[in-house]
């Protein structure tokens, strides 16, 4: 089975998914250049990562969606297992969000140009102005019940394990004060963990979507206690679902 596995990827998957992605980068630049962002900065992504799912024939449970209002914006954060991170949150979290994301990915070829005209949000720390250029862009972008998600990680684990947070997402949330709404991603370690190489390995899928955590607050201490209680939902939502039976 896991040769036949491979070889559906190899015949059927990769093309598909490189025309997939070319399209939908074309898709999102074009729909977002005419003037309507706010539909084609999400939902053509959301069908790309839906359909590499679905095409991947990667089994996957949703949990939570009732924990979350439309019209409220949040900012999500979550753990960050491997790369299929991205498309489970992408295809399946069902909220029209943007992405915070490295500057350096702002450069990638196509593919940063169309995360720049959904109105992804870039992360610039060359100084204090361009750190308050960040956040006034996110001001003008997160209204309307658009919301933001961030692996406050910072990087994919090596293990699977959680590691410390960063504070950049929280401090957005403190700023803007926002609720902070917690994700806890489980078999994505498994399908494609950051040291594999070659193809992807067949494992259940899992997004929990736990209750926002409102602030209590503004300033350091609310974003320190956010921060702490993001990461113990998060961790020991991981744990339960992951220590053997």
């Amino acid at each position: 089975m896991k040769f036949l596995y491979s070889l559906y990827q190899l015949i059927v998957v990769l093309p598909l998914m490189l025309v997939a992605t070319i399209l939908t980068a074309l898709f999102t630049s074009v729909g977002c250049l005419l003037g309507f962002g706010h539909f084609w900065g999400y939902y053509p992504a959301k069908c790309w990562a839906w359909f590499t799912i679905r095409l991947l024939l990667l089994p996957i449970k949703v949990k939570g969606h009732e924990n979350i209002d439309t019209k409220t914006s949040y900012v999500f954060v979550s753990n960050h297992q491997g790369a299929f991170d991205i498309f489970i949150i992408l295809g399946f979290l069902g909220r029209n969000f943007k992405w915070m994301l490295k500057q350096s990915l702002r450069k990638a070829p196509i593919i940063g140009r169309a995360c720049y005209d959904a109105g992804y949000i870039f992360v610039d720390k060359s100084g204090p102005k361009a750190i308050k250029q960040t956040i006034d862009r996110a001001k003008n972008i997160l209204q309307g019940g658009t919301s933001l998600v961030v692996f406050p990680e910072g990087s994919r684990s090596w293990d699977g394990q959680m590691i410390a947070f960063k504070k950049g997402a929280f401090q957005l949330a403190d700023q803007l004060q926002m609720p902070v709404v917690p994700l806890t991603i489980t078999g994505s370690f498994q399908v494609y963990p950051r040291t594999h190489k070659g193809f992807v390995r067949f494992h259940p899928l899992t997004l929990t979507i736990h209750k926002p955590i409102a602030p209590k607050g503004e300033g350091p201490e609310n974003l320190k206690l956010i921060m702490d209680e993001s990461y113990h939902i998060i961790s020991n939502e991981l744990e339960k679902q992951t220590k053997p039976n």
